[in-house]
This record gives C-alpha cells, sequence and structure tokens, in this order.
C-alpha cells in the first residue's frame, strides 16, 4: 500500500514539475520568433559553457515545439558541420528520450492536451514493427520529431528500438541542417550553394515520399518483407 502511494506522489509530482516547466517556457516565449543568429548570438554569450546550454536546449525543446530544424542551423553555425552535428545528435537524442518517457509516465490524454494533436494512431502502428517505422519516419519526415517521439511513448515500442532508430534515421537531416549553418556564413560560395541544394533536395525528397508514404503502406508493406 505504501509503495502504491509513493508511485502515485512521485507521479503527481512529476506531472506538476512538467506542467510548471511547459508553463514557464511558453509564458517566458522561449525560442519564440527567434532565428538561427539569435540563437547563435544567445550561445556565444555563454563562451566555454555553449555547448552545454546548446544540448539542454535541445534537450527541452519538445516543450515548447519549436522547430529542431531552426536550432540544428544555428548549432552549425556556431560549432561548425562535425562538432555541430555531435552536439545535435546528442541534445536530439536526449529530447527524444524525455519525450518518450513523459508519453509513459503521463498517458495519451495528457500528452494531446499539451501538443493538440491526437497522436494515438501513429503509436497503434508502432506495436510490431516499431524499429522500422521509427526509421522511416525519421528518414522522411512526414511528422515533427517531437510528436514521433511522443507517438513512440503511448506504443509498446522498446526504448532500444526506439533510440536506435533515432539514431540512425536522424543522421541526414541533421548533417544537412548544420552544414547549411555552417556554410551560412560563406554566403556566395560554392560550399554555400551546395549546403542550399543539399536542403532543397532533402526537402524535395520528402516531399514526394510524403504524397506516395502513409503509415498504412509502410505496415502493409513491412508485412509482405517478412511474410
Amino acid at each position: 500500500m505504501n509503495k502504491k502511494i509513493t508511485k502515485t506522489s512521485i507521479k503527481v509530482l512529476l506531472i506538476v514539475l512538467f506542467v510548471g516547466i511547459v508553463y514557464v517556457l511558453n509564458k517566458m516565449n522561449v525560442f519564440k520568433g527567434l532565428s538561427p543568429e539569435d540563437i547563435k548570438a544567445y550561445l556565444d554569450s555563454f563562451g566555454l559553457l555553449a555547448p552545454i546550454v546548446y544540448i539542454v536546449m535541445f534537450t527541452f525543446i519538445p516543450l515548447t515545439l519549436f522547430p529542431d530544424s531552426i536550432l540544428a542551423i544555428a548549432g552549425g553555425m556556431g560549432f561548425g558541420l562535425i562538432k555541430g552535428s555531435i552536439l545535435t545528435m546528442i541534445g536530439a537524442l536526449l529530447g527524444g528520450t524525455l519525450s518518450f518517457y513523459i508519453t509513459r509516465l503521463l498517458g495519451k490524454d495528457f500528452i494531446k492536451r499539451i501538443i493538440k494533436k491526437d497522436i494515438s494512431f501513429i503509436g497503434e502502428q508502432l506495436k510490431q514493427k516499431g524499429f522500422f517505422i521509427i526509421l522511416i519516419l525519421r528518414l522522411v519526415p512526414l511528422f515533427p520529431f517531437d510528436v514521433i517521439s511522443y507517438s513512440a511513448g503511448l506504443s509498446d515500442i522498446k526504448y532500444r528500438d526506439f533510440i536506435s532508430a533515432t539514431i540512425i534515421g536522424t543522421i541526414p537531416g541533421i548533417l544537412v541542417y548544420t552544414n547549411l549553418g555552417d556554410k551560412s556564413t560563406q554566403f556566395g560560395s560554392m560550399d554555400f550553394y551546395i549546403s542550399v541544394f543539399l536542403l532543397l533536395a532533402l526537402l524535395l525528397i520528402s516531399m514526394v515520399l510524403k504524397k506516395y508514404i502513409s503509415i498504412d503502406k509502410v505496415r502493409r508493406k513491412l508485412d509482405n518483407i517478412e511474410s
């Protein structure tokens, strides 16, 4: 009985803490209207601590639903392609993990009120082929990064499958966006135009695949492969 009361108390405490963080972040309009240049300037103000601050920002960005791509571009501007990609990957994995376990703890109805979307239909598709579906959704951004993470938390997918698919699937997008940020200071150079081309190619491929691929089609295709 005492264990049950303690577990309930911890859950209530975490819910209050989560709501408090979301309220403060939105009340302060954190990230709202910020450009990659603004974020870079903010990070620069922390000096040697900038990489840590950047990772923390990426970790908690799911609570604001601010576009991850803008933060990734800022990471490329501030840290370069290689270091920026590594820091972005670390932050993205921590943010995805936070979203995943928040959903497992608080449940569908509570999360739906936070993000204003019904994401249960995605979670239902992850029971059988979780790793492959998460991988495809990460490679082809059919849905926002954070929505996918919240959805995975609703399903029976194992965390190791979720995080391994996230690591593999986010590599192309992270490289493209951080490279764009890195080369943005070289406006007019060949490297800059290549970075823009890679971004356009990523967006074009995503748009085409988004038109022809649905979650149900992915599931049926994977079922056929297994059989």
